[in-house]
């Protein structure tokens, strides 16, 4: 996570130098969206598609800038705004956005999550009814004059199965369309407690039950080391034979040479898709096919989910310039500049201890408890109560999950966070414990900062190990009994990974290992560190599990 500050501006406010407020507004938004803002009194500044030159000569005395997906919030436009206090995005994602720019500057950055998420999920209802009634081809048939009832017999939705991968804000909608189908609905996703799912009337299974079980699948997940690639050759072989897949998420969640394949042998029946690997698509292998709906991204281009957006950023901007109150921040920590300096380091090391156990853990959670001890103690703890949420979202959520937003989201998911503080001495300045509760048991985990601003593993479960949080690591429980060190370095020397340090500890319960790959190969032998080689080393008698863990 990099050092973010609260929001500062190198010359006074508009109001102390007794000017209107100026607002640039970079992209094309509702008109209802500036007329919020003049609303104030302030100067609006509507311009769509100006060149860069322009734009920054636009920003030379204003306070806020929204945008939209097509202009970007470089560091070279930031510099060329020395008033500037916020950016908003009339949307959600912010990679348009130079976010480290923007917090090193103070500038806040705002963004409009949620407010397409009907859009997003009446189109996946409108690729799904139009799969299971072969619309796309019926339409083309006609304009063709051709007349063919018979080989064009469709599928109810009533008494299907759909599985739903992600029960975000997206995914949530998408279900309470379906119920109005007579559909059946599972879904998947680790991060979602039983009862947010019972509150919704679905089954929460695993992702194997979810395609042996499912007649439609639909994808609302965010792009990350997880997920990229997830619908592959695996997954749809082990899905029902005739599956229609919906994606309406990201391109990247799927692999495209491995759905044409899956499509032509007929083991899925079907695709809808709105979000391809390459935008625009670069060839129609894919979307030639007659059993795919493509649509060009535009599941959220309604002309209601616009002006929410745009509404939204409008209204965020406003708060924030006029009250002070902050709404859907991306980028801000509520702590002064200089708790923000004393906490970076344990931010860091709460971020890495939620970073192990949210890729050890093999439960559903259902609660987080943090305990500070010594100097942590004292003082403001939500940043690092945030931080830790962050790291165990991480590899989930990607972006969704900030320091500000992130007990939103817990609670949204109905995770429960528990926070307690100890005056015991426990050895360090400031020692931080993470313990994470899921429906397999608990994982708990022990950190402290050493010098220089090194965050440090110091127990895992209950078993002393020290090894720094940085880089890959292999962690690895087995018996406590001699020969499985060298039997595990014998298999990584066989694959050709190289180990950097073999942190080994050593409780009543067995014994705790942690293997670091050098840093320098690190990013080279992430992909070596497979399947196979876990599941190799899990072969070893004497191991109970091995993971790979990325921080």
């Amino acid at each position: 996570m990099e050092d973010s500050v609260p929001t500062q501006t190198p010359d006074a406010p508009a109001a102390a130098r007794n000017l209107p407020m100026k607002i640039v507004i970079a992209d094309r938004l509702p008109p209802s969206a500036a007329a919020l803002l003049r609303a104030e009194d302030w100067a609006v500044v509507e311009r769509a598609g100006r060149p860069a030159d322009t734009l920054a000569a636009d920003l030379a005395d204003a306070e806020g800038l929204i945008v939209r997906s097509a202009t970007k919030v470089t560091a070279d436009v930031l510099e060329a705004a020395p008033r500037l206090r916020v950016v908003a995005r009339a949307g959600t994602g912010v990679d348009n956005v130079d976010l480290d720019a923007a917090s090193a500057r103070g500038v806040l950055v705002l963004n409009a999550p949620g407010a397409n998420s009907v859009s997003v999920a009446e189109h996946a209802c409108a690729l799904m009814l139009a799969l299971a009634r072969s619309v796309a081809r019926a339409d083309a048939q006609m304009k063709a004059g051709v007349w063919d009832k018979a080989g064009l017999r469709g599928a109810e939705l009533r008494g299907k199965t759909l599985g739903v991968v992600g029960v975000g804000r997206i995914g949530r909608e998408l279900i309470r369309r379906a119920a109005a189908f007579d559909m059946n609905v599972v879904a998947y996703d680790p991060f979602i407690a039983e009862q947010v799912a019972a509150d919704l009337g679905v089954a929460l299974v695993t992702l194997d039950d979810l395609c042996a079980q499912s007649d439609f699948i639909s994808l609302h997940l965010p792009s990350t080391d997880a997920t990229r690639g997830l619908v592959g050759r695996e997954f749809l072989v082990r899905c029902r034979r005739g599956v229609r897949i919906l994606n309406t998420a990201r391109g990247d969640l799927v692999d495209e040479a491995a759905l044409i394949e899956a499509l032509e042998a007929g083991q899925v029946g079907g695709a809808g898709l709105d979000v391809f690997q390459g935008e625009p698509t670069p060839d129609r292998a894919l979307t030639g096919l007659p059993q795919v709906i493509a649509t060009p991204h535009i599941a959220a281009s309604t002309a209601e989910a616009q002006e929410l957006v745009g509404v939204d950023a409008a209204t965020s901007v406003r708060e924030f310039l006029r009250s002070g109150i902050v709404r859907n921040a991306v980028n801000y920590p509520s702590a002064a500049p200089e708790e923000v300096k004393r906490l970076q380091p344990y931010v860091r090391l709460a971020e890495r201890l939620g970073g192990i156990l949210g890729q050890l853990a093999r439960g559903r959670p259902h609660t987080v408890g943090l305990r500070y001890y010594g100097a942590l103690a004292d003082g403001s703890t939500e940043m690092l109560a945030g931080a830790s949420l962050v790291g165990l979202f991480r590899h989930v959520l990607s972006s969704e999950a900030t320091l500000v937003n992130a007990r939103t989201v817990a609670a949204q998911r109905g995770l429960e966070v528990i926070e307690s503080r100890s005056s015991r001495p426990r050895n360090f300045t400031g020692l931080l414990s993470l313990k994470l509760h899921t429906s397999a048991g608990e994982l708990w985990a022990e950190g402290a900062v050493f010098e220089p601003d090194s965050p440090r593993l110091m127990r895992l479960d209950d078993v002393e190990v020290e090894v720094p949080l940085e880089g890959t690591l292999i962690v690895i429980r087995n018996d406590d009994r001699p020969g499985v060190i060298g039997e595990i370095g014998t298999i990584l020397g066989r694959h050709g990974i190289n180990i950097a340090a073999f942190a080994l500890g050593r409780g009543a319960a067995g014994a705790v290992g942690v293997v670091r790959v050098e840093s320098h190969l690190a990013q080279a032998q992430e992909v070596a560190i497979g399947a196979a080689v876990i599941e190799e080393i899990q072969r070893v008698p004497a191991v109970s599990s091995a993971a790979v863990v990325r921080l």
